[in-house]
């Protein structure tokens, strides 16, 4: 005599996940209207002008106008503070990127604990209290408002921030890979080369975008270390901001043109940083 399943704990078990997957979807949906209603009020408010800015009346219902782009674009320095961003940007990232990705190999595969420290030491220590300095070393080596002392500046936050992301990535790495390519006959670095790096190309994407939007984003370096001529967006939009008034619509508008990028960049690179924050989590 065969024996028979109940349909009663079947149906609670159905319903139980039909309302755990309801409150995920709520939650998710919270969360979600959380961090995107800033970025949708500021989308918004880049197409008002400053008296529908500043009244609370005016929601997402409003006669739109682009005179606020017109205005930034005519003028000129939003480009131009682009243009700095994402030379600064792009140099500081490439060279970091090529000194922290073979040091985070060394120190991954050869178990350089003191340095992985170190690393993280200069990764924790506030940037702020080196600005004095910083600016008294650039000022008498003549670079303070060259791009060059902003691609330096950057490249002190961004080595670290590659670094300590690639160390637990090599790590997590098959050491047997490259133990076989040395059997090949293939040196340390050749290794490296030919079968690590390939390997840790999601990581490496990862951490380079990680490290180009705190530098695009960075506003204390460029503020104290630029000039007019290689001034960046930061420092662009907060000129926007005077003692007596706030051009509300032109902040927007221009911080709704310097997001852009950033957001491409994300967007394309997507799979490589979804496939990077997940490679280096287990090892083997």
């Amino acid at each position: 005599m065969s024996a028979t399943v109940s349909p009663v704990p079947v149906a609670a078990h159905l319903r139980r996940r039909t309302a755990g997957s309801w409150l995920r979807g709520i939650t998710i949906g919270v969360v979600t209207l959380v961090f995107a209603l800033p970025l949708v009020w500021m989308f918004a408010a880049a197409f008002k002008t400053n008296v529908q800015v500043t009244d609370p009346s005016v929601g997402l219902w409003f006669s739109p106008t682009l005179e606020n782009f017109r205005n930034i674009v005519e003028a000129g320095q939003i480009l131009r503070s682009m243009g700095n961003s994402l030379l600064v940007g792009v140099v500081s990232t490439v060279l970091s990127a090529v000194i922290a990705v073979p040091a985070a190999w060394a120190v991954g595969r050869f178990g350089m604990h003191r340095t992985g420290s170190l690393i993280l030491v200069a990764r924790i220590v506030p940037a702020i209290s080196l600005l004095v300095p910083w600016y008294y070393l650039f000022a008498q080596m003549g670079l303070v408002g060259s791009y060059t002392v902003l691609i330096l500046s950057q490249m002190f936050v961004s080595v670290p921030l590659i670094m300590w992301i690639m160390i637990s990535f090599f790590a997590g790495l098959p050491v047997e890979l490259e133990e076989a390519a040395r059997t090949d006959g293939l040196s340390a670095f050749g290794a490296f080369w030919r079968i690590a790096l390939p390997l840790a190309a999601p990581g490496t994407a990862t951490a380079s975008l990680l490290a180009f939007v705190f530098s695009w984003n960075n506003f204390m370096f460029a503020l104290i270390f630029a000039d007019d001529r290689t001034q960046t967006v930061p420092v662009t939009l907060f000129n926007f901001i005077s003692y007596a008034s706030t051009d509300w619509g032109g902040l927007m508008a221009a911080a709704t043109l310097i997001t852009v990028p950033v957001v491409l960049a994300a967007v394309l690179g997507q799979k490589y940083l979804v496939a990077g924050l997940t490679s280096g989590a287990t090892k083997g």
